[in-house]
């Protein structure tokens, strides 16, 4: 069975966008851009709400033409315009970029997707990792915790979610951002 992942940065004080959206403080490096472009190549598919798929799309189909772009940048832009993208969305009409639009959550289509062939898959937007997370549909968290405290904004955790999660892994990057890979622990159902 393939796995859902959560890959975001986070603020020491818990946030993984500071107050209007703001994601300035977030340190990715070329050391951490290569890592995130490692991790993510083998994947099948990023799973987004709207909003985060519309911020992408607006970037990285035309990143990799950009002759100023960094190496990093490049090859994360075609990375993302190869996978498949599932965007949940009421609005969204569109399907470029190889992008299959998803109108409702059903936790029972999630964990069918979850059981086809393929590789892990990525989950990206907070509102839909709050979704996720309250029908126990993530399986890992790769966080990158940030040496900032950001005062407010998104949290990464939803308000009342409670979880037990088991550490797997830490990696110290240079620039003072620590990764943490967690798994659910025993109170998952």
């Amino acid at each position: 069975m393939r796995k859902i992942v959560i890959m975001s940065a986070v603020s020491l004080d818990g946030y993984m966008e500071g107050p209007g959206r703001d994601i300035s403080w977030h340190r990715v490096d070329a050391e951490l851009h290569r890592h995130f472009n490692a991790l993510l190549a083998p994947l099948s598919a990023f799973i987004d709400g709207r909003v985060t798929h519309e911020l992408m799309a607006d970037y990285w189909p035309t990143a990799a033409d950009d002759p100023a772009a960094s190496r990093e940048t490049a090859d994360f832009a075609r990375i993302w315009v190869a996978k498949k993208k599932y965007v949940f969305s009421r609005t969204l009409r569109e399907d470029r970029w190889n992008t299959e639009v998803v109108r409702e959550l059903d936790p029972e289509w999630v964990r069918e997707l979850k059981a086809t062939p393929g590789a892990d898959m990525a989950l990206g937007g907070a509102n839909l990792m709050a979704q996720f997370m309250r029908h126990g549909l993530v399986d890992e968290y790769r966080l990158f915790l940030n040496p900032v405290v950001v005062g407010g904004g998104t949290p990464l955790f939803p308000p009342g979610l409670v979880m037990d999660l088991r550490l797997i892994e830490t990696r110290p990057f240079g620039d003072g951002v620590v990764e943490l890979t967690y798994r659910p622990g025993p109170n998952r159902s």
